[in-house]
């Protein structure tokens, strides 16, 4: 199956990444399907990430055609000239807009990092039905812009503030998850890089590159929160 191709030059291709599929071969890992591996193959020639999403979040993700542009757009994302906005469905109805400033660590042994996401609520949602101790269950859909780039940040920056992202079976709630999969059937975690905006490495041109929501995520959208593509009330 190829990729859809958002942008492309002859420095650069940008395709919307689907859910469930790993950029690149991991050491801890035993997927055998790669972005990496069928982009070349689709493309016919090499191509080098230079960020990564995680195997659930589906949408924007930016690839070098070369090495040389590999290297200059990795120094983009180090030193935080890339602007990367996410939606995502929360637990709960979250406060209109805020900030989290919480350090992370990659992990247990490793020391914690600075670590900021700026975040805008875009829409709420209340379903008809009880989990735990209250009779309806609340949701938010949110606009999420990590600042710094630590591992797993937007997932576990959330749970921080008690808005566990729905899917999310590493740092997510669980009966929060089964409620979306057996009365919304959503079986995915609902975390989409919908925008990255950078200048072009060679050019110096502005890009905005952008892929709507699909599939699961853009039903849960419509359907719960009256929402389109752009995760944008209808």
């Amino acid at each position: 199956m190829s990729f859809e191709i958002i942008y492309q030059d002859q420095w650069l291709c940008a395709v919307d990444k689907p859910t469930g599929i790993m950029v690149h071969r991991s050491n801890i890992g035993t997927d055998r399907d790669f972005v990496l591996q069928r982009l070349r193959d689709q493309l016919g020639q090499k191509v080098w990430p230079v960020h990564r999403l995680d195997r659930a979040t589906s949408g924007v993700l930016l690839f070098a055609l070369d090495p040389e542009t590999a290297r200059l757009l990795g120094h983009g994302f180090m030193a935080r000239r890339v602007g990367k906005r996410y939606l995502a469905v929360v637990r709960g109805w979250t406060d209109e807009a805020g900030e989290i400033d919480h350090p992370l660590a990659r992990h247990r042994r490793a020391e914690a990092r600075e670590a900021r996401t700026r975040y805008r609520r875009l829409a709420v949602c209340e379903l008809p039905i009880p989990i735990g101790a209250f009779d309806t269950a609340r949701y938010s859909l949110v606009e999420a812009m990590p600042e710094s780039g630590r591992h797993h940040q937007i997932r576990r920056h959330f749970k921080h503030i008690s808005h566990h992202l729905i899917g999310d079976t590493t740092y997510g709630d669980g009966r929060h998850n089964r409620l979306f999969r057996q009365h919304l059937r959503c079986h995915r975690m609902l975390l989409h890089a919908s925008r990255l905006e950078l200048d072009h490495p060679q050019t110096g041109g502005r890009l905005r590159l952008a892929a709507p929501l699909a599939g699961e995520f853009a039903r849960v959208a419509a359907e719960a929160f009256g929402c389109n593509g752009e995760g944008m009330p209808d």
